[in-house]
């Protein structure tokens, strides 16, 4: 960092305020967490052991730390339905997401291409859904999708049906829920980057010979890669730690490490346990953070490598 005593001052002074924000609500949450889930369970306020005795000094500390053990994260590796739970959560959460970059890449791009007057009533009717409770809307699908709701109602007088779907309660149901409730998160990052593309690139591919598709393909879509990312993790990571939406439209066998945290927390009471559950979700999610900055990095390095050619 250079520059004089009093800038330095001032860029720490700036920088302060997101690590203090960071560490609060973060880091502190997360160590507690983590503490927890080294833990054991115990019929008591708070329900797990051990608890540091504050007045205890070195002796205190010593027995606190000893009474720690990894015996949770064992039985999470030991248990298939955790395993089970962590698998089918990586799954629901990349078929999500891969419906959902298939659903919302041309709806991005139509918006991106249509007029610029009508472009913010477009964007404005995407964000729509926000302004309705979550929870309200996920109870909406139930009447959509429910043998007697309106779909099947629907399909039934179309004569393209004979006998209601049993769409609820079933994977599908799933997906459904979880596309329709992330399609925003998906869409809004894809054309924040498409709309800022300049227009001259598709017209000088266009000059060239290339056909609309081909422009898409080999220009559109490789500077659109960047809100793809960013749209795919907003979608991917809450997805994988998703309770709502397969508690409400997911069978009793739909098992997400939301649903199992949850019956750990409140139906067990085995807070070290779904501490450990916790942790593991954290870890789910923080694998595709390193990667997508590890890819965003490469890409910049290599463009600066290129520019400097």
């Amino acid at each position: 960092m250079t520059g004089p005593p009093s800038t330095r001052r001032l860029q720490a002074l700036v920088r302060l305020p997101p690590w203090l924000w960071l560490g609060a609500f973060f880091l502190v949450p997360f160590a507690i967490t983590l503490k927890i889930s080294l833990s054991e369970p115990a019929t008591a306020m708070p329900p797990y052991l051990p608890v540091l005795d504050w007045q205890g000094g070195l002796e205190g500390w010593s027995s606190f730390l000893d009474a720690l053990s990894f015996d949770n994260y064992a039985t999470l590796a030991g248990d298939a339905l955790y395993r089970d739970a962590a698998l089918s959560s990586v799954a629901y959460a990349l078929a999500g997401t891969a419906i959902l970059v298939l659903i919302a890449t041309p709806l991005a791009y139509a918006v991106a291409r249509s007029p610029a007057r009508w472009q913010p009533l477009l964007v404005a009717l995407i964000v729509v859904p926000f302004w309705t409770s979550f929870l309200i809307r996920v109870y909406a699908w139930i009447a959509l999708l429910k043998p007697e709701g309106l779909i099947n109602l629907g399909l039934t007088r179309l004569g393209l049906i004979e006998r209601p779907l049993e769409i609820l309660s079933t994977p599908a149901a799933v997906l459904i829920g979880l596309v329709y409730a992330y399609l925003p998160f998906m869409v809004l990052p894809l054309y924040a980057v498409l709309s800022r593309l300049d227009p001259t690139l598709r017209e000088a591919a266009s000059d060239l010979g290339a056909s609309p598709t081909r422009v898409f393909w080999s220009v559109t879509l490789p500077l659109g890669l960047p809100g793809l990312g960013a749209g795919a993790l907003l979608c991917f990571i809450p997805m994988v730690g998703e309770f709502i939406i397969p508690d409400l439209l997911g069978g009793s066998d739909t098992l997400m490490l939301g649903r199992v945290l949850w019956s750990e927390f409140f139906s067990n009471r085995d807070w070290p346990l779904a501490s450990a559950v916790a942790i593991l979700l954290l870890l789910i999610v923080v694998g595709p953070v390193v990667l997508f900055r590890e890819a965003a990095r490469d890409s910049a390095e290599a463009g600066r490598g290129e520019g400097g050619r």
